[in-house]
């Protein structure tokens, strides 16, 4: 479907002031070719008004426009949540918890599960896409709250290899980050596998780690360096690093390991669309109609 024009709030809020507005533009971003029965394929149904139920001519399928998305069985009102998807996409700081329940008027709890439904979808959505052409890819340390020790690789902090693919003029594209327990040649193989397209350029100093990638299907690029000249060697993933931990730092003031990776897959994907400012909500939008929910039992385990 096509995208909006960028909103301002005032526009944002007279165009989905009410359920019906938001359920018509959700209905639009679910079926954009028109309504198709998720379990038989079937393109013919019956309206049910009374409770905005969708049911398959064929196979008697019932839908409704927030089943199998990131809203499946949500208890919120959707304008609530198109306000939450709109912060969330506009401001490249992002939104906290705390943030978000008092501007939409919800629980903290369910705020931060809201929120961590729009980030499950961000990560959904990156994981289709690898780094390619040349990656800079380099090793980080993010810390939560109070936490301290030994600085570098011998911190004691969470571990994170972060790329950056780069265009043959060296201007930088997109970005991958991933927490990992060590930062060893298996996490660093591992992580080039799963982010990074074969036959790419990959950038790295001489860290012993990062050898596994030579004898791999990359065309690996060592340079060993003096830690106080990394930042120029590896340019663009140095400046990503700190953008990321004035990210993490400045809107949620340091976070533990355990959904740390959620914070960054939310950085990555704003990254990733910094030149897209007038869709952002649109495919962020899209992006929580086609992703698979994750619940809150799954969140706290």
């Amino acid at each position: 479907m096509a995208q909006q024009p960028s909103m301002s709030l005032l526009a944002f809020q007279k165009r989905f002031y009410t359920e019906e507005a938001c359920r018509d533009y959700l209905f639009k971003h679910k079926w954009p070719n028109g309504y198709v029965c998720e379990k038989c394929g079937c393109t013919e149904y019956y309206f049910v008004p009374t409770r905005h139920i969708y049911e398959c001519k064929k196979c008697s399928y019932q839908a409704t426009v927030t089943s199998n998305t990131v809203m499946h069985r949500t208890h919120t009102p959707l304008v609530k949540w198109f306000w939450a998807i709109y912060l969330a996409a506009r401001d490249k700081s992002g939104v906290s918890a705390i943030g978000l329940s008092k501007q939409i008027d919800v629980s903290y709890p369910t705020a931060w599960l809201v929120l961590h439904k729009i980030r499950k979808a961000m990560e959904q959505r990156d994981s289709n896409y690898k780094l390619a052409n040349i990656v800079e890819l380099d090793d980080a340390f993010f810390g939560g709250p109070g936490s301290s020790g030994k600085r570098g690789r011998g911190s004691s902090k969470s571990k994170v290899i972060v790329g950056i693919s780069l265009t043959d003029d060296g201007k930088p594209q997109f970005a991958k980050m991933k927490v990992v327990d060590v930062i060893d040649g298996n996490a660093v193989k591992e992580m080039a596998k799963d982010n990074i397209k074969s036959g790419s350029t990959i950038k790295s100093d001489g860290y012993p780690s990062y050898k596994v990638l030579t004898d791999s299907d990359y065309k690996h690029s060592p340079e060993f360096v003096k830690s106080v000249d990394a930042a120029e060697v590896l340019h663009w993933v140095h400046i990503v690093i700190s953008n990321a931990k004035a990210f993490i730092n400045g809107t949620y003031h340091g976070l533990g390991c355990k959904h740390l990776q959620k914070y960054l897959d939310e950085f990555c994907y704003r990254f990733n669309r910094r030149f897209w400012e007038n869709q952002l909500f649109d495919r962020l939008l899209s992006a929580c109609s086609i992703n698979i929910p994750i619940t809150y039992s799954e969140l706290t385990l």
